[in-house]
């Protein structure tokens, strides 16, 4: 977001960390809390629960759960999941872009709807989807491959060491999958916020435009940010989805 939203020159993660608690206080890295944990809920709920149907119907149809049909399977799951959750995606994005506001979420949202119409809280809901396509795929169809993997090329067995090592796999591979989809869908919703982000027509149009002015290697701006984000959080959720698995007496991912 950096650039986009002009907070000055630009600087690594830990730098940033230091610059918020300073200039902004704690309270800084808790903005958007409430959207952001509305989301989880919703959307983390919708992918993980959609995932274990779609790979059951693709077996039905085409009679295999091979490696392509777990991608498929996840890329579907993870589309639906944020197509029916982007508003407040938007909403915590715009929220931590206001570290003043004092309005709340419902006041920020009626606000965006008065001032942008409906259709705002679907900014960037291609590439949000892209993005949540490719990332529950990646997350899914690899540790789903790696557990399987796993067991027949290693003594270890279903259990907490086997979730551990296949979730913290899936963290690394998802994070590289989807760091460049996610900074473009950033941007995309910040469009409002910034005069310098309006110039972007599409995701690929923006794409295009980041490497263009910034360099390839822009795309994966705060990709280690993401990476601290996204790894220990693939790691909890599939060892808390398998053992709540186990307690409702439903078979492993």
């Amino acid at each position: 977001m950096q650039l986009v939203g002009q907070r000055g020159p630009l600087i690594g993660m830990g730098q940033l960390f230091v610059q918020l608690l300073n200039n902004e206080g704690p309270r800084s890295l808790y903005l958007g809390l409430s959207p952001a944990l509305t989301r989880s809920v919703l959307y983390g709920g919708l992918r993980l629960g959609l995932y274990e149907p779609s790979k059951y119907a693709s077996d039905l149809v085409f009679g295999s759960t091979n490696i392509f049909v777990k991608i498929g399977s996840g890329a579907i799951s993870g589309a639906v999941a944020t197509a029916l959750t982007n508003p407040v995606e938007v909403l915590k994005v715009r929220l931590q872009m206001n570290p003043n506001s004092t309005r709340g979420p419902i006041k920020e949202m009626s606000k965006i709807i008065s001032e942008e119409g409906l259709k705002a809280l679907w900014k960037g809901v291609g590439p949000a989807m892209a993005r949540a396509g490719a990332l529950t795929a990646s997350q899914l169809a690899t540790y789903d491959e790696a557990k399987q993997v796993l067991v027949k090329w290693t003594p270890l067995e279903e259990g907490f060491p086997l979730h551990l090592i296949s979730s913290t796999v899936a963290g690394v591979v998802s994070t590289l999958m989807t760091t460049p989809i996610d900074m473009v869908k950033t941007r995309l919703m910040l469009q409002r916020e910034s005069k310098r982000a309006g110039s972007y027509k599409s995701g690929l149009h923006c794409a295009y435009q980041v490497i263009r002015t910034e360099g390839p290697l822009a795309l994966y701006k705060g990709g280690l940010a993401i990476f601290a984000r996204l790894g220990p959080q693939t790691t909890i959720t599939f060892i808390v989805c398998e053992k709540l698995r186990q307690l409702a007496g439903l078979n492993a991912i």
